[in-house]
């Protein structure tokens, strides 16, 4: 379970006050960047993944610093 960030504060980072986002949305995109960083990684042949941080979290930590948002459709 990831405890930091949080996860209102990720709902809050992602969406608005007057339109905030749903935790399945958070789902959504947090998983889509995850694999995002993956496919990257692979990409660049990395094959040793001791010591860092999954990649979830640093998803989850780009969501938090403003780094990804959501496009809408």
């Amino acid at each position: 379970m990831i405890n930091e960030p949080a996860v209102d504060l990720l709902i809050r980072k992602l969406g608005t006050d007057e339109e905030p986002v749903s935790r399945y949305a958070l789902c959504v995109v947090a998983a889509k960047r995850a694999r995002q960083i993956i496919e990257a990684e692979k990409n660049r042949g990395i094959h040793d993944f001791t010591g860092r941080d999954k990649e979830i979290l640093a998803a989850c930590k780009e969501i938090a610093d403003g780094q990804v948002i959501i496009a809408k459709d």
